[in-house]
């Protein structure tokens, strides 16, 4: 059993080295106060940058706060810990801020011609029209 185990370690760590290489991973990051974003170093030699109103939990942080970013163990995430905000690198770099409902409320924030021209069309019926209930 003890072979069995050592096996599925060892079969696991290989695993966990090998996607590595593909993930992104954190080398280093700042806050840039001028232009208000976190700039994010990556092991690849590529960056990144966001602006730190988009990051759950950064929203109303001071300069100071924001710039006591870290970076917690292997590099897959930033931490504030005066926050108590974590995010993930893999995470910001495909362009999720935090979670679902926080995506949901920046997306909700947009505004465009065709939402503001359908505001109006809905304004001018009387409003938003009313749930259908379900049986």
């Amino acid at each position: 059993m003890a072979d069995s185990t050592d096996t599925d370690i060892d079969a696991a760590i290989a695993l966990g080295d090998k996607l590595s290489l593909n993930e992104p991973k954190a080398a280093s990051a700042r806050y840039d106060q001028p232009t208000g974003r976190i700039v994010v170093e990556l092991a690849s030699g590529s960056a990144f940058a966001f602006p730190t109103h988009l990051g759950q939990g950064l929203e109303a942080a001071t300069d100071e706060e924001l710039a006591r970013v870290v970076i917690p163990g292997a590099g897959y995430g930033l931490h504030w810990e005066a926050l108590d905000v974590d995010l993930s690198i893999p995470g910001l770099a495909a362009g999720i801020f935090g979670t679902r409902a926080h995506m949901a409320r920046l997306a909700g924030r947009g505004a465009s011609a065709a939402k503001a021209a359908a505001a109006r069309a809905n304004g001018a019926k009387g409003g938003r029209p009313p749930k259908a209930k379900t049986a």
